[in-house]
């Protein structure tokens, strides 16, 4: 296994523990990242949706207010002079707020009328009927453009918003688990390692001091052969024991 495939630890019981506890929080945060992918991708089809119908939509009333338009300047003439010289605010205006989809906030406009209709007496002379007309069509046209935009800021920022979230939850399973489950089976290769390498230490060990001892067997019995009291290891006196002791007197 390369060290590049595997994060740079030392091998033991701790790193291994803290290897799963990490393993855990990947997993864990790659299924929290995939749920909420999934819902902002359901949120981005429902939105996508909405806008090829407020499209449609929107070709309609335009359609519908180039006609009205067509037909008050037919009847009244040119009324260009008269909404400048009337014009001093917007009477419709927007307002702002925010919709929140799995941690991500997404901006609504929603358009409103301020103040009173400037335009409530024009066409008193002729052409009040086709004028009213014209003023609801080109409102209905205004308030669908505004909604357009809404859907339209909120699919850019759900579409920036999902290709991030899709990195991520991409990275943690193709990159960050797997190299983490890497390091485990390093670690648990390395920790089996060091037993096996403990275990033939520890027969060598053993080994040895049965060599020793039988070679200090021999070397007694042949010492017996030879006429010399030798006692064991095992027989030997314990001279830390009490029993048999005299008391001495000063």
């Amino acid at each position: 296994m390369a060290a590049k495939d595997r994060l740079p630890i030392f091998p033991s019981r701790g790193a291994q523990t803290l290897m799963k506890s990490r393993l855990a929080g990947a997993t864990k945060g790659h299924g929290l990242l995939k749920k909420k992918a999934d819902a902002l991708q359901m949120r981005f089809r429902l939105i996508l949706g909405k806008i090829i119908e407020t499209k449609t939509l929107m070709g309609q009333v335009m359609k519908e207010a180039a006609f009205s338009l067509a037909e008050v300047k037919f009847t009244t003439g040119d009324i260009n002079q008269i909404v400048l010289q009337n014009v001093t605010k917007a009477q419709i205006k927007i307002r702002t707020k925010k919709d929140n989809v799995a941690g991500v906030t997404l901006p609504i406009f929603e358009p409103y009328q301020d103040g009173v209709d400037t335009y409530e007496l024009a066409g008193l002379a002729r052409g009040g009927q086709q004028l009213a007309k014209l003023k609801k069509n080109y409102q209905s046209a205004v308030r669908l453009l505004v909604e357009l935009a809404s859907l339209q800021t909120s699919f850019v920022t759900l579409d920036d918003v999902i290709k991030v979230t899709n990195r991520r939850v991409n990275a943690i399973e193709h990159v960050i688990i797997p190299r983490i489950n890497r390091t485990i089976e390093y670690i648990i290769s390395e920790l089996d390692e060091l037993e096996r390498e403990e275990f033939y230490r520890l027969k060598k060990i053993q080994d040895k001091k049965r060599e020793a001892r039988k070679c200090a067997d021999r070397k007694r019995e042949e010492m017996r052969r030879q006429g010399y009291n030798v006692t064991s290891s095992e027989e030997a006196h314990n001279i830390l024991e009490n029993d048999g002791d005299e008391d001495l007197l000063f």
